[in-house]
């Protein structure tokens, strides 16, 4: 079993490199099921009915979400009829959509669950009790659970890591959109990776123009950000390898792909 997941996809610029990308990703590395996180999709908010659509047209399984899913109010318009979609599971009861999604790979399933981090971020319901009751749930169906972990801080993205260690397959961080060199299998046998990256601007700062961000932080006023839609661009991704059998992660690889890096098929 083989999971490919694509980070943080922001704006045109990110969907346009999906677009570009992931059949020739698919070409070479064979995934059995592809994962987006598509949070800041729709100009760097939210997600929209006809992305997420797009984005399983393209060959995407699952798609997960974030702090930022709610950005874009068409989202209550079609979440709970988006099969394939999955937003952080501990946000309070009555919310709509769902925090975990099961996918049949021919004989096989594989559990999607989506968390949300509670440090510098919203308050919301804890994500390490919310894990156990999912995992507990998922493991009477399937050995393979995917966790996308949608955080600010390092420290609670390793802690989740740890957390569910010889628990489920992976943890993968998101929402911080700079990929981390930390790539490793933990002891008993949990894939992770504090956060994978995002794709889209690769000129801008976490996708947003550069001008505005730096006003920012010179002046201390409050300032508009926007995607930076013109320059050059990236797609931050990582494969994970898992055997079907106990669900233990083999190998894990990050994918970064941008004028330092090009792709090669």
């Amino acid at each position: 079993m083989r999971i490919l997941f694509i980070g943080d996809v922001v704006g045109s610029p990110g969907r346009d490199m999906v677009s570009s990308y992931l059949s020739r990703l698919k070409e070479k590395f064979r995934p059995t099921i592809t994962i987006i996180n598509g949070e800041n999709a729709a100009g760097g908010k939210g997600i929209t009915d006809k992305i997420y659509r797009r984005f399983l047209e393209e060959g995407a399984q699952a798609i997960t979400l974030g702090n930022h899913a709610w950005d874009n109010r068409e989202i209550y318009e079609f979440i709970d009829d988006a099969k394939n979609m999955v937003r952080p599971a501990n946000l309070p009861d009555g919310t709509p959509g769902k925090g975990i999604v099961y996918l049949k790979v021919n004989q096989d399933e594989v559990a999607v669950i989506n968390l949300q981090g509670r440090a510098f971020m919203t308050p919301i319901d804890c994500p390490f009790k919310k894990a156990d009751q999912l995992i507990e749930e998922a493991r009477k169906r399937t050995s393979i659970i995917f966790v996308d972990f949608h955080a600010e801080a390092t420290s609670e993205k390793q802690a989740m890591g740890w957390y569910l260690d010889g628990r489920v397959s992976a943890v993968v961080g998101t929402h911080t959109h700079v990929q981390t060199a930390d790539e490793r299998i933990l002891p008993a046998g949990t894939a992770f990776l504090t956060d994978v990256g995002m794709t889209g601007p690769y000129d801008g700062i976490l996708g947003v123009e550069r001008d505005a961000v730096l006003k920012r932080f010179l002046t201390a006023l409050p300032v508009r950000f926007e995607v930076t839609k013109e320059g050059r661009t990236q797609l931050s991704a990582v494969i994970i390898d898992i055997d079907k059998q106990d669900g233990k992660a083999k190998k894990i690889q990050t994918i970064l792909v941008n004028d330092d890096h090009p792709f090669f098929s």
